[in-house]
């Protein structure tokens, strides 16, 4: 993003969209994925799952969302063996009700979310720390490894109002990265569990640029990134360059692909994350962009295991919607050879 919040150029829209940036609609778009173009290689390091946002869901409690028994149920329908627990109170909070949900369903669980923020430095420790209590806490207690960290939006998540500047000051800047290692430290000590860092749209963590400064600036062996490879296409980065360059910082992904011409409009319109996601501007795979094969050797050629979340923000959706395309993902994933 500039420093005005609106993304930079999209890429070249791919062969298939129209002009309104819908994929091209085709039978076997409803029923089956493509798959890779190549052969697919044995990508025996990764674990692949989905997340309540792939069902819609942004919020603990909202009536434009599913049920979280719907959620459970239709993951397993999907494919899927690993979610993430979401926004904290959708599921379950008890640990030992929610670990009888997931397994009766053979599902498991890799990772808690939370927002923080942590660049307005100590004002904010004692709440922050409270908050990822709770949530690292319920993560640990149903087998989690891995606490993902989103830097708080500077417009409303709902409103899509400006609250903060875009960008951060200098000592902002030192505040989050000194927090960002304090929380990872304390963590792994109360929770054992290990922090990855998710650059989101609308944060102060997006751009390629802003990226590399945070990685620059903080500990390796506290602090790992949460790449997600849509956020990271729609400010503008390259996720397979990131690998490349930060390979050893890379501890987890959040598999998402970008609609490149619906994200041209929103450019030229100026258009918040919020409503851009009801635009579609995340869209489901192979259909947009970043190609996820070659992310997803480059990920395996790491040579640690890592675990690959597939997100696809779509909120609101209607309930019936977002079933057909986890279920095509996760095809599509197992022809790359996930």
């Amino acid at each position: 993003m500039d420093p005005a919040g609106s993304p930079p150029p999209p890429q070249p829209s791919p062969a298939g969209s129209d002009p309104a940036g819908s994929p091209a609609p085709s039978p076997e778009r409803s029923r089956l994925p493509e798959p890779c173009s190549s052969p697919a290689p044995a990508l025996d390091r990764i674990r692949v799952g989905t997340a309540p946002d792939s069902w819609g869901v942004w919020f603990a409690d909202d009536p434009r969302q599913v049920p979280w028994p719907t959620f459970l149920d239709e993951v397993a329908r999907a494919g899927y063996e690993w979610i993430e627990l979401g926004p904290y109170g959708y599921l379950p909070t008890d640990p030992v009700r929610l670990a009888d949900e997931t397994a009766r369903r053979g599902l498991r669980v890799c990772a808690g979310t939370v927002f923080t923020s942590l660049h307005r430095g100590p004002a904010v420790w004692e709440a922050t720390r409270e908050r990822v209590d709770r949530v690292a806490g319920l993560a640990r207690a149903v087998g989690a490894r891995h606490l993902v960290v989103i830097p708080s939006f500077w417009r409303d998540d709902r409103t899509a109002e400006v609250i903060e500047p875009p960008e951060l000051t200098a000592a902002q800047w030192r505040a989050l990265a000194r927090g960002t290692e304090r929380l990872a430290r304390e963590v792994r000590e109360r929770h054992g569990l290990g922090v990855v860092v998710h650059p989101h749209a609308d944060t102060h963590l997006a751009t390629e640029a802003q990226v590399e400064r945070f990685l620059d600036a903080t500990d390796p062996d506290l602090v790992a990134l949460c790449l997600d490879t849509g956020h990271y296409a729609y400010c503008g980065g390259d996720s397979l360059k990131l690998i490349e360059t930060y390979g050893e910082r890379v501890g987890y992904l959040h598999l998402k692909q970008v609609d490149p011409a619906v994200l041209a409009g929103v450019v030229a319109d100026g258009v918040p994350f919020g409503p851009a996601v009801r635009r579609g501007v995340m869209c489901e795979p192979p259909y947009g962009v970043p190609a996820l094969e070659p992310v997803l050797a480059a990920a395996q050629g790491l040579g640690v295991d890592l675990f690959a979340v597939v997100e696809q923000d779509m909120y609101p959706c209607p309930p019936d919607r977002p079933l057909p395309i986890a279920a095509r993902t996760r095809r599509f994933l197992r022809s790359c050879g996930a």
